[in-house]
């Protein structure tokens, strides 16, 4: 018999992913100076981990099936735990990068179980209130990740950082020992290979998987590339950090839209091209004014447009892979966050923010469009 879990601790699971990257971006200076590598090496950690988080997406969401919701879930934090432990007691570049790319397949169980989790018990608009809510938790993320990363930076530098995600990994997998209930109600017979041939045949997942990575590129790229604009313009670690607050209230300005325009039973094209319009905006934006401080202002509409698309593509993307939920959203987060690693590998040797999110901009006008063309 299956149980709902809690919504406060799978808003957090959903939330300590993108904390993990938040709470880092700050140290990307501190980390490039500490290990005498240059920018464009220290950025590159970003797309290492997003690789390896695509590999632990599919590796989580496939034992979800097989063991349970909970017991992955424990095994996955554990690892990322051991993980945090490595990345805090390292002086070597190329540890750092094995203990960020442990860290990522480790926390990726955050992300697949959880959501895997809310459609085992949640569906139709429910589900789709549910994705908003959780939105509006990530929303958060930005604030406290940015602020945390930047306060512990400017304090300690990149190694008081892994400290405070060392804690953090504990704490989360004490929450969930007590907390967590187990939500599958039967184990399914699984045909991964049938499975994946399907989805791969599916254009509707594609185009879902491209507007996943679309949106992710465009806000990570600031997580990525920001610090050394500040950095570039005069400004510190901490002051970086600072910005995670107008981006957090862009993103929670986005959700919250979101949920108003759900509530007046606005379509998901509708939403979709709004999503695209703003991120059009803001990329013409900080294209523009790079070169100042300014630049933070246009952001603030990438991350309206990532609260606006990111809940309508994922409740709705695996409406026909019910039965073998975990591993299709495994295979699902394979795409997109396969397709997260390469754009911002290009993101980060390009260096150019605006460049980037214009990029991004442009690509998701076009899936949006192919996509309302083809209902």
């Amino acid at each position: 018999m299956s149980t709902k879990p809690s919504l406060w601790l799978m808003v957090v699971m959903l939330m300590f992913p993108q904390i993990v990257e938040t709470i880092y971006s700050p140290a990307l200076g501190s980390i490039a100076h500490s290990f005498a590598v240059t920018y464009t090496q220290a950025a590159q950690t970003l797309s290492v981990y997003f690789f390896s988080f695509a590999i632990g997406v599919v590796v989580w969401g496939v034992l979800a099936d097989k063991w349970g919701r909970r017991s992955t879930m424990m095994v996955g934090l554990f690892i990322y735990g051991c993980a945090a432990l490595l990345a805090m007691q390292t002086e070597s570049f190329t540890t750092l990068m094995v203990a960020r790319a442990l860290s990522a397949f480790g926390i990726a169980v955050g992300s697949v179980v959880t959501q895997t989790m809310l459609r085992d018990v949640f569906s139709g608009d429910e589900l789709g209130q549910v994705f908003s809510l959780m939105g509006t938790g990530i929303a958060i993320s930005p604030v406290i990740g940015m602020w945390l990363g930047g306060q512990l930076t400017q304090a300690g530098g990149y190694h008081y950082v892994f400290v405070a995600l060392f804690v953090m990994a504990a704490i989360l997998l004490m929450l969930n020992l007590f907390k967590l209930p187990e939500t599958q109600k039967e184990k399914q017979p699984l045909q991964l290979g049938c499975l994946m041939s399907r989805m791969v045949r599916d254009t509707q997942i594609w185009q879902s998987a491209l507007l996943v990575a679309l949106y992710n590129i465009a806000l990570f790229a600031y997580y990525q590339l920001g610090a050394f604009i500040f950095v570039e313009q005069g400004f510190s670690a901490e002051q970086f950090g600072y910005s995670g607050i107008a981006l957090g209230f862009g993103t929670l300005l986005g959700s919250y839209a979101n949920k108003i325009l759900l509530s007046k039973g606005m379509t998901q094209d509708y939403l979709l091209w709004i999503a695209a319009t703003l991120l059009t905006l803001g990329a013409g934006g900080v294209y523009m004014m790079q070169a100042s401080i300014w630049f933070v202002v246009p952001v603030m509409f990438v991350v309206m447009s990532f609260g606006i698309a990111i809940p309508n593509v994922l409740s709705t993307a695996l409406a026909d892979y019910k039965h073998y939920v975990g591993s299709a959203g495994a295979l699902f987060g394979l795409m997109y966050y396969s397709l997260i690693a390469g754009g911002l590998a290009l993101a980060g040797a390009v260096q150019h923010l605006g460049m980037a999110l214009i990029a991004c901009s442009l690509a998701a006008l076009l899936v949006t469009a192919i996509r309302t063309s083809q209902r």
